[in-house]
């Protein structure tokens, strides 16, 4: 199933852990619906802007899967208003200060980023409909402390 031009529907529930432990990962239709606009107001643009193929690495998660990986029972990646990715040859944290400047979303997390290892670390975006509930909360997370993305 097509999200929009470029994102399909098994790029955003693929999970090696899921396919590891037998979890399903299916999304039901309101999870669709919500990955359909996190797709149409995040994903593409940021695709159409670099104009290079993006692979996300964590869309959504079915309960039982975000509960294996250990990830909060609150995540945004279960409803699928969450993806991490990375664009190829872009900065995680240029990429983060592009979206941050240029897209509206709920919040942008640039995760494990070490200064001046442009490579490292993921970027989490999640965007909610109606557009108007975004927060636009942008934070840095080292795996201890939550700072202000500056």
């Amino acid at each position: 199933m097509r999200l929009s031009e470029n994102f399909y529907l098994r790029e955003l529930t693929k999970s090696q852990v899921a396919e590891r432990k037998g979890i399903s990962n299916e999304p039901g239709k309101e999870e669709i619906e919500n990955l359909q606009a996190l797709c149409k107001n995040v994903l593409q643009r940021v695709r159409n802007n670099y104009r290079v193929p993006i692979t996300p690495s964590s869309g959504y998660r079915s309960p039982a899967l975000n509960t294996a990986i250990g990830s909060s029972a609150s995540s945004q990646h279960v409803t699928g208003q969450a993806v991490d990715f990375e664009v190829p040859w872009v900065d995680n944290k240029v990429l983060a200060h592009w979206i941050m400047e240029n897209l509206i979303f709920d919040q942008l997390i640039l995760e494990y980023y070490k200064e001046g290892d442009p490579n490292s670390g993921w970027v989490h975006v999640s965007y909610v409909e109606p557009s108007a509930k975004n927060r636009k909360k942008a934070r840095v997370f080292d795996g201890r402390t939550w700072k202000p993305l500056e």
